[in-house]
């Protein structure tokens, strides 16, 4: 599904963001990228994007070389990959249902469509009823579950969430998890970039740190840590 095989993406020359970077992630898995500030997380997270490129490497996603991939079919690639982000993102001037719908309305689904996904969508993440609601009206938490239905709502075979918990209480924090991983449960790919140890430790999935853009351990549930 997700491949680096020696990656290295440099910002300035002879500073590397992420340093030779080897590993792979099998369709379906649920994956935590832990690391201190700067060890190249958010680096991770827009190559896979299509962000940024690679300074050396291949990165190949569910069969597509990236380096490869043309411009114009960027569009394309990234319908597969749904992003959640910290801050949420979501348009104060429209509501939870338009929220969502706008991720629909920009691949230029019919309304018909439209009508019938979102609501399921909603139904999904436990909103069903504050569809009329408009951001400021929501809890930090039920903001995050509208950001997760916006980043689903097309079907991508692939998540990727960067901090999704970071503004959020513990509970809340919980509950977004137990989110993910219902959704992982449903067959999506799910990539979680955070720095919540106490989460990352309790969940028992595979846990790839990185330091300084360096890949110091990759470990697999159940695993001790190296």
């Amino acid at each position: 599904m997700i491949t680096f095989e020696h990656v290295s993406k440099c910002y300035m020359e002879g500073i590397p963001a992420l340093n030779d970077i080897s590993l792979h992630i099998d369709e379906g898995e649920f994956v935590f990228i832990v690391g201190s500030s700067g060890s190249g997380k958010s680096t991770f997270l827009k190559l896979l994007t299509k962000e940024l490129e690679p300074t050396e490497g291949t990165i190949t996603v569910n069969g597509t070389n990236l380096r490869k991939l043309r411009r114009k079919k960027i569009p394309m690639y990234r319908r597969n990959i749904g992003m959640v982000y910290q801050d949420f993102r979501l348009f104060k001037d429209r509501n939870v249902y338009e929220n969502v719908a706008f991720a629909q309305r920009v691949i230029e689904e019919s309304n018909r469509t439209i009508k019938k996904k979102v609501p399921m969508m909603l139904s999904l993440v436990g909103l069903a009823a504050k569809y009329r609601s408009r951001p400021k009206q929501l809890s930090g938490g039920e903001q995050q579950r509208v950001a997760i239905a916006r980043a689903l709502i097309n079907e991508p075979k692939i998540l990727l969430a960067d901090e999704p918990t970071g503004n959020l209480d513990a509970n809340n924090a919980w509950d977004i998890m137990k989110l993910l991983e219902e959704i992982n449960a449903r067959g999506t790919t799910v990539v979680v970039v955070t720095h919540n140890l106490e989460i990352v430790e309790a969940m028992n999935k595979r846990v790839i740190t990185l330091k300084k853009g360096v890949l110091m351990d990759d470990k697999y549930p159940g695993e001790k840590n190296a």
